[in-house]
Order: structure tokens, then sequence, then C-alpha cells
């Protein structure tokens, strides 16, 4: 047995303590604090996120249950649910959506140059954008507005797809429209932003265009344009079925978008759908703009795996200040054990190495053996195992004098 240091307290390690201290003392958060300094809150927070507590009581408790061990865990003092309650309602979220920045600019690069499955586009970076709604309740958080007179909020994540690294979150109420979030979107030149239907908005498209971006996303049924254009060098066997340089034609569309732009007709093999994308990069293959947008479902993957993995359905505190600081919280425990898996270089996917760190997070044993890959034992599969029948076979015609 490994007499050292708890999982947990080396997971603790990888949070950049000194930027952390920085955004404390820029909104002045430890302000008339006395036990819970906003650095034990988030190890508290912390602690919920990696073990899957369903709310703050169950940290608690688990907390005081190894009350021994909370020193060698990092922490100089555990509080009750009420105290770390009124601490995610007042102290400010911007510290911990600061500490996710910190970390987003210090996971991204360490996945730089993973690849992006169909694309090999290697001076590109590659986004999707996308939303996901967690269902609340209206009378509790009533700030929340959603859709029918139902409670729910958004969280608006720009996805890098080298790695499934968020580049950019942005938390509303439910009723907040996605596109809404390209108006306070800053885009990255040469970079593709893939986009469902729902972000075509061509006065923000126009934008991104005038940025030196670009962008991938489907055609609406009603889009009025006329071609310009038509490429015949299209191999109908992967799928493609147009390749078309177009304008549009609508007396709103045409001046909101005065540039001609790209539309590629693909169908789908699998679902027996044709699908239109729109594009405004003329420089690569109308296959790969087909790809990257067959990959912008990574962003729905991240989405299932946050919400199956991290405590995310169960809000942890009703305000909006809560809310954020748990769904920031979330993050930062999500891009953590993304800097462990790169840093150690991991074989397993960040899905499994969290598991592993969640099931382990109060044994003593070294991180880097843990998420190590052990070679598996060699085994004759030729070789019949014995079970216990064929043993009382035997011992029968022993027994009996009969032959086996």
């Amino acid at each position: 047995m490994n007499s050292g240091k708890y999982i947990f307290s080396q997971v603790v390690e990888f949070i950049p303590r000194y930027e952390f201290d920085k955004l404390v003392k820029q909104y002045n958060g430890d302000f008339h604090t006395r036990n819970l300094s906003c650095y034990n809150q988030l190890l508290h927070l912390l602690f919920g996120q990696l073990t899957v507590c369903n709310s703050l009581r169950d940290i608690c408790l688990c907390l005081k249950a190894h009350q021994r061990s909370l020193y060698h865990l990092g922490f100089r003092q555990t509080v009750n649910e009420s105290s770390l309650s009124r601490a995610n309602e007042k102290r400010n979220y911007r510290i911990y959506e600061g500490l996710g920045h910190v970390l987003i600019t210090m996971v991204r690069p360490m996945y730089a140059k993973e690849s992006v499955p169909g694309v090999f586009l290697p001076d590109y970076e590659i986004f999707a954008l996308d939303s996901t709604a967690i269902s609340c309740s209206i009378k509790l958080l009533t700030w929340a507005l959603g859709k029918y007179s139902k409670g729910a909020v958004k969280m608006h994540t720009l996805l890098d797809l080298r790695g499934s690294i968020p580049a950019f979150i942005h938390v509303t109420h439910g009723k907040w429209h996605d596109s809404n979030v390209l108006d306070i979107m800053e885009p990255t030149p040469f970079a593709i932003y893939a986009m469902d239907k729902a972000y075509v908005d061509f006065a923000a498209l126009y934008r991104i265009d005038q940025g030196d971006a670009y962008f991938v996303t489907r055609a609406k049924d009603n889009m009025q344009f006329e071609v310009i254009e038509k490429n015949y060098n299209l191999d109908e066997a992967t799928g493609l079925r147009g390749d078309y340089t177009i304008r549009l034609t609508g007396y709103k569309p045409s001046r909101l978008y005065p540039k001609n732009f790209r539309m590629i007709e693909y169908y789908d093999f699998e679902s027996e759908e044709e699908l239109r994308f729109i594009t405004n990069n003329f420089e690569i293959s109308a296959l790969e703009v087909s790809n990257i947008y067959r990959n912008r479902w990574q962003i729905e993957v991240f989405f299932k795996w946050i919400k199956q993995n991290l405590t995310i359905k169960t809000l942890w505190g009703h305000t909006e200040n809560a809310v954020k600081t748990h769904l920031w919280t979330a993050l930062c425990t999500y891009l953590i054990v993304a800097r462990i898996k790169a840093t150690y270089k991991s074989p397993y996917s960040v899905t499994e190495c969290a598991t592993l760190l969640s099931v382990s997070a109060l044994e003593k044993t070294d991180i880097k053996e843990l998420l190590t890959l052990t070679e598996p034992l060699n085994q004759n599969q030729n070789v019949k195992e014995r079970n216990l029948f064929d043993f009382s076979l035997e011992i029968y015609c022993i027994s009996n004098n009969v032959a086996v």
C-alpha cells in the first residue's frame, strides 16, 4: 500500500494556485471570511464534482466522515452545508469563471496536435458552437425563464474539436436565443466555426467573415439565393451532390450578407437525408466541409458526458450567482482532469480518467500509476480451463472404477 498522498490531494496540485489567489484578491473574495475561504470553497465543490455528490449536504457529510484525513486531503477545515450554500450565493462567481479561463489557456495547447477525424487542416483552429439546456424549477429559480412557462438554464459552449476542450462558455437563462452568443463572441482569425441552423444570422456570419474567420453551418430551407458558379469535379461515391458559389437574393439577407459564399450538397447514406451546408471558405475541399460539420457532434457528446459524469442536472443553489459558480466549478473539474491526462500522457480517455479518479479519490496511491495503462497478462487462450463439473466427473469415475 502506498503511504504517500491521497489521490484527491494530488488532483488539487493541478489547480493554478497563484492565478486563483490573484482572482480572489481582484474580486475581494475573502473579505470578512473566517473558516471558509474561497480556496476552501473551491476544494469543497471540486470534491463534490469529482466524487459525484448530488448535493451540498452530501459533500459536507462525506468530509465529516473523514475528519481525520481532512488535512492530508488539502482541507484546513470543513463547514456545514448552510455556510457552503451562503458562500455559493454571495461569493462572486467571476472568481471561478476566471479560474476556468486560466485552465482553458493552459489545457488547450496540450491538445493542439490532436487530429479531427476526416479533416487534415493543421493550419486551422476548428471549433463547434452549441448550447445545452438544464431544466430547473421556475418557482425556485425565478430568474431562469425557459420555454412553455418552465425553468431552464442554458450553457453556450464553444468547443475546440482538437481534444474536446471548451474555449468559451456563457451561462444564460433558457429564453436567450442561441444566435445571440455570436454578438458577444470575438472570432479568432483563420478559425473555422461549425454551427447548426439556430446560428444562421447573416449579420453575425458577415462579422465572422470580416474577422478573417470561417463558418460552416446548415442552410435553412427557406433561404433565397441564385447560383453564380458550379463545380462539376465531384465524386458522388463520397456522398457529395453539389458544390456551388451562390449569392443571397432576399431583400434583407442580401444586405446583411452582400458577399458570395459557398453551398455544399451532401447525401448522408446512414440517415438517407440530403443536407445543404454553407460556408465562406473557398480553399478547403467540399468533402472536408462535410466532415467538419459531421464532427460538430463532438459537442453533443461533450454535453452528454458532463451531464452523466459531473453533477450538473441537480443544481447546488437557486440564485444566478450560485448556479454560475456551480457550472464553472464543474467545467474546472473537467479541465483539471484533462490537464492530468495530458501531463501523464494517459492512454485512457478523459471519461475513463475521471472515473478512475472518482472511485480512488480517498485512496493513497500514485496518480501516475493509476492512470497508466498496465500491460495485460499473457494467457494461453487455447487452454481449456477445468470447471467444477470436470472435477466431480473425475471423482465419480475413480470411485466407481470407470474410465474417464
